[in-house]
């Protein structure tokens, strides 16, 4: 059984973007295949939670091989979108621009697929935000249905 949605998605308009693709790569330094996100819903800096989405499409680069006739959309793209916004985030609240790097990956669990088209809901609650380091909870949806949990580390290099 997942766990319990740490952030109740019906209380935020998931139409009303806060921040553009082009918004969050003018922070991030990711390009082309790279840039994963494309908005961020819901920033609450008190609360220290973010909530963001990627519309997956039936012809991205990864679907010709990740499965032939059956795409299936990579659990290790899914972390890499996870841990963009965990990184615009941490960015946002700090006013860093430093990049930041995987520190860690952990307790990750995938409990279902995603084929295209979707759109898939994250929702990252900060653990941890200081100058060395970051420490995000992230859960993702799809449809209301909780697709993948984790924890990411991210730490800034020059």
């Amino acid at each position: 059984m997942p766990p319990t949605p740490f952030f109740d998605l019906s209380t935020v308009d998931l139409n009303q973007v806060v921040a553009t693709r082009e918004d969050i790569y003018k922070v991030l330094p990711q390009r082309y295949e790279f840039e994963t996100i494309d908005g961020v819903l819901h920033i609450d800096s008190e609360q220290e939670l973010m909530v963001a989405y990627r519309d997956i499409k039936a012809d991205e680069w990864w679907c010709r091989g990740h499965l032939p006739g059956r795409p299936i959309f990579p659990g290790v793209l899914m972390v890499e979108t996870a841990a963009q916004m965990a990184a615009y985030y941490s960015a946002v609240i700090q006013k860093d621009k430093r990049f930041m790097a995987f520190g860690g990956i952990d307790d990750v669990k995938f409990r279902d697929t995603i084929s295209p088209p979707a759109r898939m809901i994250l929702i990252g609650r900060a653990l941890e935000i200081r100058n060395r380091r970051t420490v995000v909870e992230i859960q993702g949806f799809v449809n209301d249905r909780m697709i993948f949990t984790g924890k990411i580390t991210g730490l800034p290099i020059e």
